[in-house]
């Protein structure tokens, strides 16, 4: 079975769009990352905020890193406050309350 011509072309021309689209985000990419590197090397040291005590500090690439997945999701700068490392206990406790929620209670059988 021959491949059509009209079907071959779209697909090139499918292909040639999603590169277009990947060299303009890896363009994005890059400009986020050099902003992200020029307002490191503005800020002074003694700016960012102190680790919680027993935890592990984190390093500049991954504050750089996260900044750049909040840019890139919001489509804008964001200014990153402070990170705190949640533990998964708080996610627990929800999904049993909300399993708990959703069970119907019968008054009549709870009664005497």
């Amino acid at each position: 079975m021959k491949p059509e011509p009209n079907g071959q072309a779209d697909v090139l021309n499918a292909l040639a769009s999603i590169q277009a689209e990947l060299a303009k985000l890896g363009a994005r990419v890059a400009a986020l990352e050099s902003a992200g590197l020029a307002e490191s090397s503005r800020r002074s040291p003694s700016a960012a905020a102190p680790p919680p005590q027993g935890s592990e500090p984190l390093s500049e690439e991954v504050v750089l890193v996260l900044g750049a997945a909040v840019a890139a999701f919001l489509g804008k700068k964001a200014h990153i406050r402070g990170i705190q490392l949640l533990g998964s206990s708080a996610w627990a406790q929800q999904g049993r309350v909300a399993i708990q929620a959703s069970h119907a209670l019968n008054s009549s059988r709870s009664q005497p």
